[in-house]
């Protein structure tokens, strides 16, 4: 009695990424456990990464199991390396396959050294499969010439007939049953891959606009903290934001354990700017730069500072999302910052000794003139804190942009609630 023919089936309908590298590389270990006889990915796509793109091209390439890609529509650019990498391609018809020149995101073709890496990427792939590797160049090069299929100077793109007369492709189709029949197998023995609330979780994660989100939420727990400190939940904040930055990436293996190190290192070295050494020099310049390396590098491939196996652009795109998520953070915070942490919800997020008044606390600057008046810092002034004069305490905002716990102050300006003032030089009360 013969063997009933299987297929285990996935689908690559999004941008070749993290995201799309991990649901195959899932989908495939799947099908070698459930020892199918064709692995089968349903493609449109218009393209993506480089680097993911050839992670699929050696999985079926090294594939013990015979695999197959039936183009759905798209396989352009990054789709048609993949589908060269496949022992079967079955096209739809109306479908499309080529234009695999690398442009960067504005769509513009990239120098000659990333359409040499990619046209040798192409022409190594269809010769491993007995496929026409000139023709595998062509979708790269626009100066080769093949009369009878292109035109000179322009790069190739097949429609299904084309393909199929060109022997790149099995055959045109009309539906995925119809590939089934091709392969001799029946649609009960088809198996899916199934996308669990992880992989929905992962995926939502990875997008460019949650990442810019989390990266605000990260720089704004930083900021409250160390306005603020022991306030706890602005901590809380952070830490729940980077490891949901970091957490996806580091699963589909584009954050390193050297990237979550330097991030982490930027924010000690802004911390000990902050509580250790007074001003804003080096220190905080260094703290600074780490946190956004350590982000931006975190979301794309390199290995170590080589960036060449990512797309081209994706690290520029990279920093501009870090540093426009910063400084929209910073603008924000400059202008709604005060007012969140003295709101009454963000108070009950909290812990907070009670301040009363009869125990020397106020909660505003009492109408009478303050100007020159000295006292003492409660707190450290960095530059906002506590201050006390005459025995009340008061909100302050240090001058010195730094004042430390019982040096002696002046008060120089009085605007709305908030005192501005200075150090006493070489005169500190003992608290």
């Amino acid at each position: 009695m013969s063997h009933a023919q299987s297929i285990f089936k996935t689908d690559l309908k999004e941008d070749v990424g993290p995201n799309s590298w991990r649901i195959i590389k899932k989908s495939y270990d799947q099908a070698l456990v459930e020892k199918s006889d064709y692995f089968l990915i349903e493609m449109n796509t218009f393209g993506g990464a480089v680097n993911f793109a050839d992670s699929i091209r050696t999985l079926l390439l090294n594939s013990p199991i015979k695999t197959v890609v039936y183009i759905n529509n798209n396989a352009a650019s990054a789709g048609t390396l993949i589908s060269l990498a496949s022992d079967h391609i079955f096209m739809q018809s109306g479908s499309s396959l080529g234009a695999a020149s690398v442009v960067n995101p504005q769509g513009e073709i990239m120098p000659e050294k990333y359409q040499s890496y990619m046209r040798g990427l192409m022409r190594a792939t269809a010769e491993a499969k007995r496929r026409d590797p000139k023709i595998a160049e062509a979708f790269v090069d626009p100066s080769i010439s093949i009369p009878e299929i292109k035109q000179d100077g322009k790069i190739l793109t097949f429609t299904a007939s084309e393909a199929a007369k060109a022997n790149i492709i099995n055959a045109e189709v009309k539906s995925l049953n119809e590939v089934y029949q091709q392969l001799n197998v029946q649609p009960s023995n088809v198996k899916s891959y199934k996308k669990t609330w992880v992989d929905q979780v992962i995926g939502f994660l990875v997008n460019p606009i949650v990442h810019g989100l989390l990266i605000m939420g990260i720089i704004g727990g930083i900021y409250f903290e160390l306005q603020t400190p022991g306030i706890g939940f602005a901590i809380v904040l952070a830490t729940v934001c980077a490891v949901l930055f970091f957490a996806p990436l580091y699963l589909q293996g584009l954050a390193d354990n050297w990237e979550i190190a330097i991030f982490v290192i930027g924010v000690v070295l802004l911390a000990l700017e902050v509580f250790v050494i007074p001003g804003f020099g080096v220190a905080g310049i260094l703290g600074i730069i780490f946190v956004l390396c350590g982000l931006s590098f975190s979301m794309l491939a390199n290995d170590f500072f080589d960036f060449k196996i990512s797309k081209p652009g994706v690290l520029m795109n990279s920093f501009l999302i870090v540093i426009g998520s910063m400084v929209l953070s910073v603008v924000l915070l400059v202008l709604f910052g005060r007012n969140i942490l003295h709101s009454p919800a963000f108070k009950r997020l909290v812990l907070a000794d009670e301040q009363r008044a009869d125990s020397g606390y106020t909660s505003s600057v009492p109408k009478v003139n303050m100007i020159n008046k000295t006292g003492v810092a409660r707190t450290v002034l960095r530059p906002s804190g506590k201050i006390e004069v005459d025995g009340v305490w008061y909100d302050a905002v240090a001058l010195d942009s730094y004042i430390d716990l019982g040096e002696q102050i002046i008060v120089e300006k009085h605007e709305n609630y908030n005192l501005f003032v200075r150090r006493v030089a070489d005169k500190t009360v003992q608290s």
